[in-house]
């Protein structure tokens, strides 16, 4: 039992390892992008994150894949 409770462990340090710097990267462009916007958004001021244009994001969602799933 230990030994599973060990490579538990291992795993979940791990799994922060890779998430970390992630995290720290969102965070860091958390401040002064939108993360609901397109990446690509032309430069100038800041856009106010809300939902202040037509984003159509269902193009996304709906795919071939997803009616299989279904």
């Amino acid at each position: 039992m230990t030994d599973i409770k060990e490579r538990y462990k291992k795993s979940l340090e791990l799994l922060a390892e890779i998430m970390e710097p992630m995290s720290d990267i969102a965070m860091a462009q958390s401040q002064f992008r939108c993360p609901y916007k397109n990446k690509n958004e032309e430069a100038g001021e800041l856009m106010l994150c809300v939902a202040d244009d037509k984003i159509d994001y269902k193009p996304y969602w709906e795919t071939e894949s997803a009616e299989i799933d279904r």
